[in-house]
């Protein structure tokens, strides 16, 4: 079964207040968004899970509109959240002392069973707090590796904490460019597996306990490429990658984990992406890539159907 994720970004934002979202009333729109997708068949492919990672305030509703869908129409269709805080919630401890965070016990309450962990916004802005205290970060390359492996760090907590609570993990994992390097293949691609092999040996250190009973996908987003006029990686690029990612997995937990693209999947890559045999699916954000950006079921389900044939 192949596994496409989408990361809904910041569709709680109205465009008049400088968002993406196209309706005045992001609830409303995010009610459309998962009546569509299941009117469009999207909820009950058997060779496809679809899963939807929102903002905090879009959970409620969505998760509303999917239980009144027919059980038949949605059992390949999930909600999740776009993130939870390094620590949680303890019987005879802490009952909730986390404001402003998003606890896994919080997530839990609401039903939600999925949880993506590590995006590369994630990491950019734990990254700019580490910056903030010690600006020297960003002028030494060994205290960015440094401040970096602690980012790891803290992932693994979420991650741990996601998986105490019997949820299903999205890791994201990538290179920024700066950790790339320019030069032919034989130069970079060292680097690039020193990355990816810390990224995920530090991010996912001590899951063994859960990883019978929760879902774990990791998702390949090469940072390098990722924006406006940036050129995404090519089939042999991401095939490159993504057997690394497997090889390294299978090496520290003894087994491959899925592997999906998150460079941005979109119908006119989707044929090239669904030829790597070591990819599993993808982690779409937007459909369409040009002003007005945006993002629409039927455009997901030609992305759908131009990947999974």
């Amino acid at each position: 079964m192949k596994e496409i994720y989408v990361n809904l970004k910041r569709f709680d934002i109205p465009k008049t207040y400088g968002g993406i979202c196209p309706d005045e009333d992001p609830v409303r729109w995010i009610r459309k968004i998962v009546k569509d997708t299941a009117e469009l068949g999207l909820g009950n492919r058997k060779d496809v899970q679809v899963t939807y990672f929102l903002p905090e305030s879009l959970l409620v509703p969505a998760l509303e509109e999917l239980r009144s869908v027919p059980e038949a129409e949605r059992s390949h269709f999930q909600i999740g959240c776009q993130g939870v805080y390094r620590e949680d919630v303890a019987r005879e401890g802490n009952f909730g002392a986390f404001t402003v965070n998003r606890p896994a016990a919080a997530m839990k309450a609401l039903g939600q069973n999925w949880v993506m962990i590590g995006h590369s916004e994630e990491r950019k802005d734990k990254l700019s707090l580490l910056s903030a205290y010690d600006s020297v970060i960003d002028q030494s390359a060994e205290k960015r590796r440094k401040a970096e492996k602690s980012v790891d760090e803290i992932l693994n907590q979420e991650v741990r904490c996601a998986l105490e609570r019997n949820m299903n993990v999205l890791f994201c994992v990538g290179e920024t460019a700066e950790q790339k390097g320019a030069g032919p293949a034989a130069e970079y691609e060292p680097r690039v597996q020193n990355v990816l092999r810390d990224q995920i040996c530090t991010g996912l250190k001590d899951i063994g306990p859960w990883m019978e009973d929760c879902q774990i996908a990791i998702g390949y987003e090469p940072v390098w490429a990722i924006g406006p006029g940036k050129t995404p990686p090519d089939g042999e690029y991401v095939a490159f990658v993504s057997r690394y990612i497997k090889e390294v997995c299978k090496e520290e937990f003894h087994r491959e984990f899925s592997v999906v693209y998150g460079g941005g999947l979109k119908e006119e890559n989707a044929a090239e992406m669904a030829a790597v045999s070591t990819l599993d699916g993808g982690l779409v954000a937007l459909t369409k890539f040009t002003p007005p950006i945006a993002f629409d079921v039927r455009s997901l389900k030609e992305i759908i159907k131009a990947y999974v044939k």
